[in-house]
């Protein structure tokens, strides 16, 4: 949007210009007929079109407009002055104002020995030299503003940039960070469920041939599946990092040791919890217990002393979050900002949503739902 309201400026600014051309030119030629005694077809009149047309084809080199109308000013005087000061005005804006101020000494100097009616120096001895010296003046001051402008324009892109590439980081950390709780959490099921399978296997009673074949085909899909998890998490961990080098998850930790430890710290916190943790699966008490996390460390960095409320709901249809903290003392040091970009990947992921931002009064409100799996009955998968 921006972008497109900076071409249709653009736009309108050069539009502006060729209309105060063509006003200039026209200027010039009448003025120049008027000097002639009324006559059109005379040098003066033809060199301000040509002037003028030059100044309009915004292509050309710089001396292709600039020369031809120092000469014509510096020939014929006046009538041409108003061109030349376009012409130097495009020179300044362009980072030439050496030449420009070469092209305005030059026009100065031949008008000293053109007739005194359409002398640059007449009637007053040095009004065109102050008009010269406007043009040269505005030209800088306007260029140097367009720079400044694109100087900042294209660094506020590299911060967008910057910005959407360190999101992506954070997405793709907190993906591997539910890789790696995932792996840990369902690999140890997994592992147990081919455990047991095969200590059925291996007992001394002797069972039915159709269950020994059960159990056997259960163990072998459960080493799959085991497999099968490693590969398609580990699409999902950092290829840059090594896998002792990996930080391990919370892995079904309790969020009462969060709130223990962040009280052990000074902070105040209170926990509601509705239903118990076993109803909601691996998954989503992982969520929870990072959602708890970036919460208490958010509010003691930016309300420091405020106490802070967390309610939590595992029962089904969905398992929620709620964690709120009034105004504070913000700490000394500042976030990066993409903590929350993590966890709306992590909750999106699950089929959730996350809203976190004021909830008046200086207060600060973070809450999440994600709603529970359909059972395997409802999606026909009941055997």
């Amino acid at each position: 949007m921006k972008r497109r309201e900076s071409f249709r400026w653009s736009g309108w600014s050069t539009f502006g210009r060729r209309c105060l051309v063509v006003l200039l030119t026209v200027l010039a030629v009448q003025n120049s007929a008027t000097t002639t005694g009324g006559r059109y077809l005379v040098p003066a009149t033809v060199a301000a079109a040509l002037c003028g047309a030059a100044l309009l084809v915004r292509r050309l080199p710089w001396y292709a407009s600039a020369v031809p109308a120092t000469v014509a000013t510096g020939l014929w005087g006046w009538p041409l002055l108003p061109l030349l000061l376009v012409a130097l005005f495009d020179l300044t804006v362009h980072r030439r104002a050496r030449l420009a101020m070469g092209c305005a000494a030059a026009a100065l100097g031949a008008n000293l020995l053109i007739p005194p009616a359409i002398s640059l120096w007449t009637p007053q001895r040095y009004g065109s030299t102050l008009f010269v010296l406007l043009a040269l003046v505005g030209g800088l001051w306007v260029g140097n503003r367009r720079r400044l402008l694109k100087a900042l324009g294209d660094q506020v892109e590299h911060l967008r940039v910057e910005r959407e590439l360190r999101e992506e980081a954070a997405r793709a950390a907190e993906r591997s960070r539910i890789a790696a709780e995932m792996h840990d959490v369902l690999a140890h099921r997994l592992s147990l469920i081919a455990l047991h399978t095969g200590v059925l296997t291996t007992r001394p009673e002797p069972l039915p041939e159709p269950v020994v074949e059960r159990l056997a085909l259960l163990r072998t899909a459960s080493t799959d599946a085991l497999a099968d998890l490693r590969d398609v998490l580990g699409a999902l961990r950092d290829p840059g990092a090594e896998p002792a080098a990996a930080a391990p998850g919370p892995v079904l930790r309790d969020v009462d040791e969060l709130v223990e430890q962040a009280r052990a710290a000074g902070q105040r916190a209170e926990v509601e919890v509705d239903g118990r943790p076993e109803e909601a699966p691996a998954a989503h008490r992982l969520a929870v217990h990072r959602l708890v996390q970036e919460a208490l460390t958010n509010a003691r960095k930016h309300a420091g002393g405020a106490p802070v409320r967390i309610h939590l709901g595992y029962g089904p249809p969905a398992t929620t979050v709620e964690v709120t903290n009034t105004p504070g003392s913000p700490a000394a040091a500042v976030a990066s900002g993409f903590g929350l970009v993590g966890l709306r990947e992590r909750v999106s992921a699950l089929g959730g949503h996350l809203h976190a931002g004021p909830n008046g009064a200086g207060s600060w409100r973070l809450a999440a739902r994600i709603p529970h799996p359909a059972p395997l009955e409802e999606n026909g998968n009941a055997p």
